[in-house]
């Protein structure tokens, strides 16, 4: 394996890219098919190198990003040419070709220019693909790279409703973008926007095969675990054990601990399997209040 680790370019909230370097040390080193029924944005995925890939993730404007972006790796100038006419129209920083932003905006607003900068041309690009072009991949992955903590948000009437961060298209979404089109541009990959249950219901495994689960976590506070409950957690691990039953090799990333939740769920169920610790990048110390999550990846090989 490549020692230097790949990062998904849409820097997903959730995104294991930190963590990479200690998970693939606890992979398996030979993989048939991999299967990843939570893709998200895509980080643990570009660190495995195996014979056929089945990516899923249930957000569909997620994996509509990921299909346009395996369907521009034959042509990744066309893809830029495509990103920097929407970002040119909207006068969006752009640091990764030219520094645009006035002296004068930095200095008065040292921190948070890029948000200043950019504010209105983004709100101009979120209305267009809220009216005009309905959730068009391309103008979503623009306002996700340049939205606030880079996430895909969307209201009860399914607008998109993230604001403006304070971020930029710079030389690292370049570079990321060009590795993922590096590597995508040779593999066999298989793409869906399903559940879980509907991702499993069809498929059939050979020796070698590797399953790697990134669910939502059901005793944490982020956006994107308010769709997790108790009964898919318990669905989920009693699939992980059918899976277990059939001999397929599994990992699953989860969190035990979480400012004083607990997972009683899956801490009951991951006795019978091997428990490693992963030193964690959730670890913040903001309030006075103690912070205590632990992070572990779930093994039966």
């Amino acid at each position: 394996m490549n020692n230097k680790i790949k990062r998904s370019p849409l820097f997903y909230v959730g995104d294991k890219y930190k963590l990479m370097r200690q998970l693939v040390n606890l992979f398996p080193k030979e993989v048939n098919n991999f299967y990843e029924p939570f893709v998200g944005g895509g980080s643990v995925f570009l660190n495995i190198e195996a014979k056929k890939y089945y990516l899923n993730d249930i957000d569909k404007h997620l994996i509509n990003i990921h299909k346009l972006l395996i369907k521009n790796t034959s042509n990744p100038t066309q893809f830029f040419k495509s990103v920097e006419k929407i970002i040119y129209k909207y006068k969006l920083s752009r640091s990764y070709k030219e520094d645009i932003i006035p002296v004068a905006l930095k200095k008065e607003w040292k921190k948070t220019y890029f948000a200043r900068f950019n504010k209105e041309g983004y709100i101009k690009l979120r209305d267009c693909v809220n009216n005009y072009k309905k959730n068009d991949p391309l103008i979503l992955y623009i306002l996700l790279i340049y939205g606030f903590n880079r996430m895909l948000r969307f209201n009860g009437d399914g607008k998109f409703n993230l604001p403006v961060g304070n971020v930029d298209f710079n030389k690292n979404v370049a570079n990321t973008l060009n590795d993922y089109f590096k590597f995508v541009c040779d593999k066999k990959i298989t793409i869906t926007s399903n559940d879980f249950k509907k991702f499993f219901s069809d498929k059939k495994y050979l020796k070698n095969d590797f399953v790697y689960f990134d669910p939502p976590y059901l005793i944490s506070a982020s956006e994107y675990n308010k769709i997790w409950n108790s009964k898919m957690e318990s669905d989920l691990l009693g699939m992980i054990d059918s899976l277990n039953k059939k001999g397929v090799k599994f990992a699953l990333s989860n969190v035990t601990h979480y400012n004083g939740s607990k997972n009683e769920i899956l801490i009951k169920w991951m006795k019978k399997y091997k428990i490693y610790k992963i030193k964690s990048n959730y670890i913040s110390y903001h309030n006075n209040g103690k912070k205590i999550i632990k992070e572990v990846l779930i093994t039966n090989y």
